[in-house]
């Protein structure tokens, strides 16, 4: 393990179990495994993690470290056309980043092939697997229907002789890709379509990232991952719903294989967040079309998108926390999520002053020569943050939006004849707005009050705005990213071709922003909250002169909306 891996955080003793946790301290308990607890997060490396993942990362290792176990890191790399070390290594740097430490170095299913291979040997000498020469097609076709019970193929029977020889072959390359597969012998008339004689092995031409071509044959998925979670005396084997159907698979593997151990499955749902899709075949089309930058674009929700976007480990964590492990599949609003980054980066985040479309102010009665500095503090939530520097000077930029030449009723920021507060500042009162020859206002001309240096009146008189501002002499021009969610409906895998529920609002490019000196050369993934406007981070396009912001999340969030999806979770 790099020495930059963080040690995942203890769960706390009196918060009630979820029905994982209540099962492992059954066993623990009743000193089942010897009292042990293994656990292990299993991904296959055909592509980049996302919050689905993250939620599967916070259980296995939070279990194990609740207990006083140990979670294995094991990349179930049996199908080479789809692997790559890029998703190895992208996932061993997202666990990493979570804030979690795996026992041990990486394990690999790969590790295992020859052991694999020794295990399918003996289930066709015990006559419980056979070499099937059907078609791939004619499988399909012979395995029936939920309502139909499947047929037994016409190599079933084939002499246990035969199929060794033919495995052996199968394994010395001397037939062509889906010649022959190897099958488990169970029941073809089960009503769990999964135990009509599953497909164990299968003839695979490709380079493995790892074995390189010293295989041509590979382990089915539901073949490789039972053992391999014996072989590595894991206790509870914690996988998500869709491999409910596979336990009676997993359990017949385990009886009949000589492993050394007795793991127990255990499903949960899996997550299902709004406006999102989880399949890493879909985000990866989403790339490979250019709907998206790559795997990292902020509006992603794979976990490298989320930490270029600037979303905390820690706020993935709570979330993960707070949705807690069920047994049945729900719809998990994103605004849960959101609502975890804002309050995590509102107590951390320190506060600096941009502006996004800048609106020139010239403060008239402010000496031209003169700047001055002001004091603000980093973050209220936090006194130790301490305190920036912000120059003053007669020129500034605000937003645009701040300001209205016929506000209406509710509208208290500047305006003609209207004062304001700058914050930390000065109060100052607009006299008059300059437009160009189409138009449209590019500056106002204000006068300020000397006597409320800080941002407070002698006098005791009251404003009902404040507003944020840079100075232009010597603000730092930026690029900032606004970005918004990804797919325009809740439920984007309703939506037909999930593509076209695609949001075309869901990233706009702002030019020509303004920020204060202070945040110019920060690097990326730095976190600030933006006064008024959000939370930001640095992306790493940035370079020297030209920072660019990606935006996290908005200032504020919906109450009522982040209430409801409690209620509803």
């Amino acid at each position: 393990m790099g020495s930059d891996a963080i040690t995942q955080p203890v769960r706390e003793t009196d918060t009630p179990l979820d029905f994982i946790r209540t099962i492992v301290a059954e066993d623990v308990s009743a000193g089942k495994h010897a009292g042990r607890v293994a656990t292990r997060f299993p991904p296959e490396p055909n592509g980049y993690l996302h919050i689905g993942h993250a939620k599967s990362i916070c259980l296995n290792f939070g279990v194990a470290a609740e207990f006083g176990g140990t979670c294995n890191l094991r990349f179930d790399d049996t199908n080479p056309t789809k692997e790559d070390v890029e998703y190895v290594e992208s996932i061993q740097e997202d666990v990493r980043w979570l804030g979690f430490e795996w026992h041990g170095e990486p394990l690999y299913a790969s590790d295992y092939f020859e052991t694999l291979y020794g295990y399918a040997v003996h289930l066709i000498m015990a006559g419980r697997a056979y070499v099937d020469s059907l078609s791939a097609e004619e499988i399909r076709e012979y395995r029936g229907t939920l309502t139909e019970p499947g047929r037994e193929s016409p190599y079933r029977d084939r002499p246990v002789d035969e199929s060794l020889d033919l495995f052996a072959r199968m394994r010395a390359g001397e037939f062509e890709d889906g010649a022959h597969v190897l099958r488990a012998k169970i029941d073809m008339a089960s009503p769990n379509i999964t135990l009509r004689d599953p497909v164990l092995y299968r003839i695979r031409r490709a380079h493995h990232h790892r074995t390189g071509d010293a295989w041509c044959i590979y382990p089915m998925y539901d073949f490789a991952h039972p053992p391999s979670d014996a072989i590595e005396k894991i206790t509870h084997s914690l996988c998500t719903l869709e491999f409910e159907q596979h336990r009676p698979l997993y359990d017949w593997l385990i009886a009949n294989l000589p492993v050394p151990a007795q793991p127990r499955q255990i499903e949960f749902a899996r997550l299902n967040l709004s406006y999102t899709v989880m399949s890493k075949r879909k985000l990866l089309t989403l790339v490979e079309e250019g709907h998206v930058s790559g795997w990292d674009d902020p509006r992603m929700p794979t976990i490298v998108g989320m930490r270029r976007r600037g979303f905390p480990p820690e706020a993935i964590r709570t979330f993960c926390e707070r949705i807690g492990v069920a047994k049945r599949e729900n719809l998990v609003d994103v605004a849960l999520l959101e609502h975890a980054v804002r309050e995590d980066l509102n107590k951390r985040a320190p506060r600096v002053m941009a502006v996004l479309r800048p609106l020139r102010v010239v403060i008239e009665n402010y000496p031209e020569t003169e700047a001055e500095a002001f004091e603000i503090g980093n973050n209220p939530e936090d006194p130790s943050a301490g305190a920036r520097i912000v120059p003053f000077s007669r020129v500034l930029y605000i937003e645009r939006d701040d300001f209205m030449e016929t506000p209406p009723k509710k509208f208290f920021r500047l305006a003609p004849g209207r004062e304001v507060r700058l914050r930390g500042a000065y109060f100052i009162t607009c006299r008059e707005a300059v437009k160009d020859a189409a138009g449209e206002i590019v500056e106002l001309r204000c006068t300020y009050d000397p006597a409320t240096r800080g941002g407070d009146a002698a006098d005791g008189r009251k404003v009902k705005a404040t507003l944020h501002w840079v100075s232009a002499a010597h603000a730092a021009d930026a690029q900032v990213r606004l970005y918004d969610r990804l797919f325009k409906s809740e439920t984007p895998d309703n939506a037909g071709d999930y593509r076209s529920d695609l949001n075309p609002a869901s990233l706009e490019v702002v030019a020509g922003c303004k920020i204060e000196p202070s945040a110019a050369a920060a690097p990326p993934a730095t976190r600030y909250q933006f006064e008024r406007l959000g939370y930001f981070c640095v992306d790493p396009d940035s370079r020297p002169g030209f920072p660019v912001f990606n935006r996290t999340v908005s200032l504020k969030d919906s109450w009522a909306r982040v209430a409801a999806a409690e209620a509803n979770r």
